[in-house]
């Protein structure tokens, strides 16, 4: 039994403040309010000018194992994710072997279980291997415990084979998850084309690739009446697309991550390939427009993106490094930065993290009510740390935020009421 005293939560609608105590008593909330007094027994927390929010949800993660666990394994992720507050991910199906089988998405579901810190929540593949060529089968993925089909970072590329996963994922109430990227105007990019680009030499990647492969993908599922959701969106145009397309009722959905809103293309001024990422950051007028995008709904939900690399995959020239950047650790502190800024209200930032995302995959988590179970982080908005690669936790340490200030402590985390972290 854990009584937390003179702090702030977000009540059960996730769009307002609330000071006072709350009660956890056998993994899950008991009460909550003003003055409840302490039940004897009860293990006392005080935190003062502290918020106790829902554990996060991180909508998309990459954890290395199975295959690649030279970058990360389920445990040193689990312990980055403690470590952030987070207490439930949706894992990538971009492993080696990819979740295109019911036994490996079964498997990650129990690793998670395993770890007593974090519910594993799997994708599966979109196609068999994640290949773009032959579509896995689904009903088997949903039945096992995949929550969305997707292939990760890999663009779902034939017009013919996006329609047909569409509409067979659709059959199954399931949506499909696009890294909108085309894939032809993408290749062998590195950076964003424009000025800085060609200034640094770099080959580019038109930012309308992103844009032409969501119209294309709103079409498909106008066309189908199947559900699309855009893996982080960069970009202006793709916003207004998706904007648009909302407005007209289709099911489309789509999500970004901390880069985007927090960084520019200046940023990898100096060759720095922590920032290698796919999709590459954008100019300034895009970074805005997604600030925007957030704060108007647009954007339905905020994920770590977190794609761990080793030091072998970064220390190549930038042209040559692979892309993609550790996320679980910041997640919460550079999303607040735009609440420092003023762009986003507290319980807006929260809500894109915990009740949003939680709604989008169908859990009854995310809130702060009596009777959820008590995954919960505890944090100080306003004391600051610094974002030092080589010290944070868990396995990868490819972050792109190296150096920066954060404001935003995790204080501890916990998950079905047992402290995991702090």
């Amino acid at each position: 039994m854990i009584l937390f005293r003179k702090i702030r939560f977000l009540d059960e609608t996730a769009q307002s403040l609330r000071e006072g105590e709350l009660l956890v008593q056998d993994g899950s909330i008991a009460d909550f309010g003003t003055s409840l007094g302490a039940p004897e027994g009860a293990e006392i927390i005080e935190a003062e000018g502290a918020v106790l929010s829902p554990g996060l949800i991180d909508l998309r993660a990459s954890l290395g194992e199975p295959g690649f666990e030279y970058r990360e394994t389920i445990a040193s992720a689990a312990h980055a994710a403690a470590a952030g507050g987070i207490t439930t991910i949706a894992v990538l199906p971009d492993s080696k072997p990819a979740l295109d089988d019911p036994a490996l998405v079964r498997q990650i579901v129990l690793r998670g279980a395993e770890t007593g810190s974090v519910t594993l929540l799997p994708y599966g593949a979109a196609t068999r291997g994640c290949r773009g060529a032959e579509l896995a089968e689904y009903g088997l993925l949903k039945d096992a415990g995949a929550v969305a089909i997707t292939d990760g970072g890999h663009n779902i590329a034939s017009s013919r084979l996006m329609r047909r996963a569409l509409s067979y994922a659709s059959g199954f109430g399931l949506r499909i998850v696009q890294h909108a990227e085309d894939v032809e105007l993408a290749a062998g990019g590195a950076a964003t084309e424009g000025a800085r680009a060609s200034w640094m030499g770099l080959p580019g990647i038109p930012a309308a690739a992103e844009a032409i492969a969501v119209a294309r993908d709103i079409r498909l599922a106008e066309l189908t009446g199947g559900a699309v959701h855009f893996a982080h969106i960069t970009t202006a145009e793709s916003l207004a697309l998706i904007r648009a397309a909302k407005d007209r009722g289709l099911r489309i959905t789509c999500d970004t991550a901390p880069p985007y809103f927090d960084l520019n293309e200046t940023a990898i001024g100096d060759y720095r390939t922590y920032l290698k990422l796919s999709p590459p950051l954008r100019g300034e007028e895009d970074r805005l427009a997604v600030v925007a995008a957030l704060a108007d709904g647009t954007i339905d939900a905020i994920a770590s993106d977190h794609q761990p690399r080793d030091a072998d995959d970064k220390r190549l020239p930038f042209a040559d490094a692979a892309p993609g950047g550790a996320g679980l650790a910041t997640l919460l502190g550079v999303t607040l930065a735009q609440v420092q800024s003023g762009h986003l209200s507290l319980p807006q930032a929260l809500a894109l993290l915990t009740a949003k995302p939680a709604s989008w995959l169908g859990l009854d988590t995310g809130k702060i009510a009596k009777g959820k179970v008590a995954d919960l982080c505890l944090f100080h908005p306003d004391r600051s740390w610094r974002v030092a690669a080589g010290q944070l936790p868990g396995k990868a340490q490819n972050t792109p935020f190296d150096g920066r200030a954060l404001e935003g402590v995790v204080l501890g985390t916990w998950k079905a009421g047992r402290r995991v972290f702090g």
